[in-house]
């Protein structure tokens, strides 16, 4: 029998670790987390340099100057943010192209002697990867020690960039938002992901995680007191583990791709379809004609008829002592061929090699139910059908743009898409929307996604709806005002985490198991702490405290590592505990201070 559930705790980390929860809807975000004991405190009066020009950047400006940052932002004029970027206590200095004179001015300035520079971060904005990794690596010549914090799209240069730039944090917006989205569409507490010990790790009941599980945090048996950190359980379906990812769960058969059968069907609409009944019709009458006037037997009548209307050609001898009308005729119906041969060319190329293609192969077959509808592929919209799909979701993907990140992801996941507007009413049609559990519109402009989510909703009363959107502003009054549902702003989640990157602030994610919590979180040993010299076994508790993977200075994680491997300083654990016992921890791995003498 299913345990029930246990908790609602929600908790998104980005690829830096640092953790960000979703905010609440129709609201502006909480701070960015709960600054544990022995965090960095406030700001050192030294400068963060921000560069950007979207919406995130004002999102991180505001989170920024709000936590007490003094803040230098480097703005395109051409910002519609520019104005209002300054108006929040930034000082701002317009560029178009970010040079190393401009980083040493906004206090990039490092000096050889090991002043450090004017600036102790800089946060890299640019939607271009390529524009970001070159600032990045200018910044990184002209000081070593400057905290540097990116966005990137690209996940796979994101993992390269941290043996390149040394003190870096990446922090991938599609894979922050991506888990939230996905969440309000399925209305789905059970998971909890997060990026802990260098790789993106998920919480949740056993019977959902994919083995081998890193861990088992805690065992539901008793739901209002589960053991928590056991060693050992006797029923592990419904407890709650750590894992890698999801178990393969086959997906529901109820959406399929178009396939070839119905391609095929497309190619031969009804252009074609016309054409070839005119032609079948000059067939057929030039066949009856030289039949009956040329006396020609019908097989090879049929051949000098279908040969004079394709354009193959004509025997000449057949009708060289004909009638001059017949002859005129089998030169008009030969032009009529020749006519028809070029228009059904054209149609046939339009059809194969045009901007239908894709709809065409990738088109929904059947009548698609209870699946979720993701309108917009980019590059959270492409993040959102892998998580479905290995959630085993039905999913059905809109976009217009053919060439979109998340058309390619379709198509490798065998995910049927429709190439269209999604807020037109018969593209959504063709996706289902009608009989759809949920509909996520995700593309990048707010009208789009507000159109999408009012004709979804005429469609489909009872689907659930997420839209995302930029203004929250606008947000906040579609939702009170029109009760379209949820929305979600990819700026405003990935803004806390820029946040908490910069301030070097150490994240935790809380997991509730009955009514009791576990935490989870990553700790860095100081020098002159107790923990140095100490073996790793020693700073585990029953039930109290678990070291899931450590980390030295220079090497890369190691999940479940050896009790008797000694804690040295600067190693990194991540680590899962009660309040009491990361309390504990946080004092044995602190540096001591001691006091003055009287």
């Amino acid at each position: 029998m299913r345990r029930p559930r246990w908790g609602k705790s929600v908790t998104f980390f980005g690829n830096s670790g640092e953790s960000t929860e979703s905010p609440p809807d129709s609201e502006e975000p909480p701070p960015s987390g709960r600054e544990a004991p022995g965090a960095a405190g406030a700001p050192d009066g030294r400068r963060v340099v921000v560069c950007g020009s979207d919406r995130t950047m004002l999102r991180v400006v505001t989170e920024l100057v709000s936590s007490g940052e003094r803040v230098t932002a480097i703005v395109n004029p051409a910002s519609r943010h520019y104005d209002r970027i300054g108006e929040l206590g930034a000082t701002v200095m317009g560029a178009r192209v970010i040079s190393e004179s401009l980083l040493r001015r906004a206090g990039v300035d490092a000096a050889d002697d090991g002043t450090p520079s004017t600036a102790r971060a800089l946060v890299l904005l640019d939607t271009d990867d390529v524009h970001n990794v070159h600032t990045a690596l200018t910044a990184r010549d002209m000081d070593r020690d400057l905290r540097i914090v990116v966005q990137m799209v690209n996940p796979r240069l994101s993992k390269q960039l941290n043996s390149l730039l040394g003190d870096c944090v990446v922090i991938n917006g599609p894979s922050l938002a991506a888990p939230a989205f996905v969440s309000d569409a399925l209305e789905d507490d059970e998971l909890t992901w997060m990026e802990l010990g260098g790789q993106r790790v998920v919480v949740g009941q056993a019977d959902l995680i994919r083995e081998p599980h890193l861990t088992v945090l805690a065992d539901t048996t008793s739901s209002a007191t589960p053991q928590l950190l056991p060693l050992a359980s006797s029923d592990p379906d419904g407890d709650i583990v750590l894992g890698t990812g999801l178990r393969a769960i086959w997906r529901s058969r109820d959406v399929r791709p178009a396939g070839w059968f119905v391609a095929l069907r497309d190619i031969l609409d009804s252009r074609v379809r016309k054409i070839a009944a005119v032609m079948a019709f000059l067939v057929a009458a030039g066949t009856a004609v030289i039949h009956f006037v040329g006396g020609v037997e019908w097989w090879r009548a049929v051949y000098m008829a279908a040969g004079a209307v394709t354009s193959a050609g004509i025997e000449d001898n057949a009708f060289s002592d004909a009638d001059p009308w017949v002859k005129v005729a089998a030169v008009l119906v030969q032009l009529t061929g020749i006519v028809l041969m070029a228009l059904l060319t054209a149609v046939v190329v339009d059809s194969l090699i045009g901007a239908r293609l894709s709809r065409i192969i990738g088109g929904v077959r059947g009548r698609p139910r209870n699946h979720v509808v993701v309108c917009g592929l980019g590059t959270v919209g492409a993040r959102v059908l892998e998580i479905l799909t290995e959630r085993g979701v039905a999913v059905v993907g809109v976009d217009q743009d053919e060439d979109a990140p998340g058309i390619q992801v379709a198509h490798r996941l065998k995910i049927p898409v429709v190439i269209g507007d999604s807020s037109n009413e018969e593209t959504l049609r063709s996706a289902g929307v009608q009989r759809c559990q949920s509909v996520l519109a995700i593309t990048d402009g707010d009208i789009t996604n507000l159109e999408s989510a009012m004709v979804a909703r005429d469609l489909n009363p009872d689907a659930r709806i997420t839209m995302r959107m930029f203004d929250h502003d606008l947000a906040q009054r579609v939702e009170r005002r029109l009760g379209l549902g949820h929305s979600r702003s990819v700026s405003m989640l990935v803004a806390p985490a820029v946040a908490a990157a910069v301030a070097n602030r150490r994240k935790q994610v809380t997991i509730p198991a009955g009514r009791r919590v576990l935490l989870l979180t990553e700790v860095t040993v100081e020098p002159g702490s107790v923990a140095d010299g100490r073996r790793l076994g020693e700073l585990n508790e029953a039930e109290g405290l678990r070291v899931l993977a450590r980390q030295d200075l220079q090497g890369p994680w190691e999940w479940s590592p050896e009790s008797e491997r000694q804690v040295q300083v600067g190693d990194r654990l991540a680590v899962a505990g009660t309040r009491a016992g990361l309390a504990r921890l946080l004092m044995v791995t602190r540096a001591q201070r001691k006091s003055a003498a009287s």
